[in-house]
């Protein structure tokens, strides 16, 4: 039986183009989907996101039983899970913008906005930059989500960052007038700053790694 692949429909995330790259990356049972009763079924979870996290948190919970299915999957189901950019960020304990709004704590941090220490830098971080994986952390094995977030150059558009309370939960870094956290990992969860949809071969690889991973 094929697997299926939960991508969320909450009305924030760029669905169409995530949906084609994890068809093109080998996906063949991509479902978009709002519904508590697919997501709780699927064998891996994709949440996308675009725009500002208040924004976002707030659409994810307008769902009935969206969060909640989500989060027993993969927390006590323990499928693998994939945010993309604000879907990313969402994993946080809190966004930093537009006031303070919790976030899903699955990974503790806070979302914040990028202050470069040259004023020169412009934000948001847009356009392409380097994915340094963290080896120093417990993902950098073959198992783990290390294996999948590897070296290269991937696309990236935010104006805030994911700042973490615990440096093992850093699974990439990049750098924009500073260090900014890349990708965040932690049991079944991995989540990305940038865009895989957008970032060619090496985000359509990165979603082939995440599709047969098997925690």
């Amino acid at each position: 039986m094929a697997e299926r692949t939960a991508l969320i429909d909450y009305g924030a995330g760029n669905l169409q183009s995530v949906a084609n790259a994890l068809r093109a990356a080998g996906g063949t049972g991509v479902v978009v989907t709002a519904d508590p009763d697919v997501v709780h079924r699927a064998d891996r979870i994709v949440l996308p996101g675009v725009g500002a996290f208040r924004a976002c948190i707030e659409a994810l919970r307008a769902v009935p039983g969206l969060i909640e299915a989500m989060t027993g999957r993969v927390q006590q189901g323990g499928v693998p899970f994939l945010g993309i950019c604000v879907g990313m960020q969402l994993l946080a304990t809190r966004g930093i913008e537009f006031g303070v709004t919790p976030g899903l704590d699955w990974i503790g941090g806070e979302v914040r906005r990028i202050e470069p220490a040259d004023p020169a830098i412009k934000v948001p971080h847009m356009g392409w930059n380097d994915v340094a994986p963290n080896g120093d952390g417990p993902f950098d094995d073959r198992t783990g989500p290390g294996a999948i977030v590897v070296p290269g150059e991937a696309y990236f558009l935010h104006s805030y960052h994911f700042a973490t309370d615990h440096a093992a939960d850093i699974a990439a870094m990049t750098g924009h007038g500073g260090a900014l956290v890349a990708a965040v990992a932690r049991d079944t969860v991995l989540g990305v700053q940038f865009h895989p949809e957008k970032s060619q071969r090496y985000g359509l690889d990165l979603l082939a790694r995440f599709l047969a991973w098997k925690p």
